[in-house]
């Protein structure tokens, strides 16, 4: 089965070796008919520190690495 990769912006890289990815996605409410913009923060693992805070990133699933980090910075695939 084929790894998720979503794309999103780094809000915080105060870990060592982590960064928080914020993603956005947005969906037409299915009673208002409205467009509604919901994000959600992931914790991704960046080996070499490279991502610096408001870099758009490319994640993609990986085995657990800790308790909150599952995801894994993609390196060079986003500017």
């Amino acid at each position: 089965m084929p790894k998720r990769v979503l794309q999103g912006t780094v809000v915080s890289d105060k870990g060592d070796k982590t960064v928080v990815v914020s993603v956005e996605r947005r969906f037409t409410d299915p009673v208002m008919k409205k467009t509604v913009r919901k994000s959600k923060r992931y914790h991704a693992h960046d080996a070499n520190n490279d991502v610096k805070i408001g870099d758009k990133v490319e994640i993609r699933e990986c085995r657990p690495i800790s308790k909150l980090k599952s995801w894994e910075v993609i390196p060079g695939a986003a500017e």
